[in-house]
């Protein structure tokens, strides 16, 4: 069984980043990256299926700059096989990145495609849906609970009135959520092993197109002060008076 990750590198989700004075762009001089924290339990999460059957094999695969290298490396030390970095400096959306992965799944003859359900720098929580409908594969999104079962997946997902369990066939997509694991720390062996796995790279297999344009950076506004009331009654007029009710 051959499982395909996708990791994408972002800002560190606890450092503080503000846009710059023009608006073209963020301000991310010193500022530290890290992988995903989502695509980081999808990783977590196949080589724990690695570690059950030793048949299963986890490629790791991201879409970017030569800069990308170091988080495929961490996902390397956390225990996947091989990564891929397609590298390109080209903008990037979810469009483009489905369409770039789905030509990884096909090349490398993906079995399941386990990734996070967003990134933490867009939140766009596209890429997983648009490629599995690229592949024409099932898919699960928001996966709290995932069991390989002879020759299909059963997934629980969170929903928004509990959890929903689908079973459906090889290949598939599955997208991760927070509570499906917790990735382990990365010991010394893990980092050192990982220099000797092979990371290959190659040029972008598409010629896809962004669908979305940035046309601004700007900070949210302040976030006014709060009121204290004295009553219901008091926070219902407060309430009616700003419109809310």
């Amino acid at each position: 069984m051959r499982i395909l990750v996708p990791v994408k590198r972002v800002v560190d989700p606890y450092a503080k980043v503000r846009p710059l004075a023009d608006g073209t762009g963020l301000d991310v001089a010193g500022v530290k990256y890290d992988v995903n924290p989502f695509d980081e339990i999808a990783v977590e999460e196949a080589v724990r299926m690695k570690e059950r059957d030793a048949s299963v094999h986890v490629t790791v695969v991201s879409v970017g700059g030569p800069e990308c290298e170091e988080q495929l490396r961490k996902a390397l030390a956390i225990g996947a096989d091989e990564a891929v970095l397609v590298e390109t400096t080209d903008p990037l959306d979810s469009s483009v990145v489905a369409a770039e992965l789905e030509a990884i799944v096909r090349q490398s003859g993906s079995d399941l495609v386990l990734m996070g359900k967003q990134a933490t720098d867009d939140d766009c929580n596209q890429a997983g849906q648009m490629l599995a409908a690229k592949l024409d594969w099932p898919q699960a999104t928001f996966a709290c609970k995932v069991e390989r079962l002879n020759g299909s997946i059963r997934v629980s997902r969170e929903t928004d009135t509990g959890e929903e369990t689908l079973e459906m066939p090889l290949p598939c997509v599955v997208t991760t959520d927070l509570r499906l694991n917790e990735p382990r720390y990365i010991a010394l062996p893990g980092i050192i092993k990982a220099r000797s796995k092979p990371l290959s790279k190659q040029p972008r297999a598409t010629g896809a197109v962004p669908k979305v344009r940035i046309v601004r950076y700007a900070a949210p506004p302040p976030r006014p002060a709060g009121r204290r009331v004295g009553s219901v009654d008091e926070l219902l007029a407060a309430l009616k008076d700003r419109g809310v009710l």
